[in-house]
């Protein structure tokens, strides 16, 4: 092999990178609960979203400004 351990420090370098990206996910969850935890999640977002518009035609219409992007 002319390579060395050249695939091994490939393979570990990219389970490195899969463990860092995977860092925050539930992996608890089987798949239906996890649909149905993010289709709650859903509803409560939309939810306060419907709320917020609401709120803003009892004010006369006018929505809050959204917020500026940081340059």
């Amino acid at each position: 092999m002319t390579r060395g351990n050249q695939r091994d420090l490939a393979r570990a370098k990219n389970q490195k990178k899969n463990a860092a990206a995977t860092a925050g996910r539930q992996d608890d969850m089987t798949p239906q609960q996890r649909r149905e935890h993010d289709a709650a999640q859903l509803q409560a977002k939309a939810a306060a979203k419907a709320a917020a518009k609401a709120a803003a035609e009892a004010n006369g219409g006018q929505q809050p400004a959204p917020p500026q992007k940081k340059k």
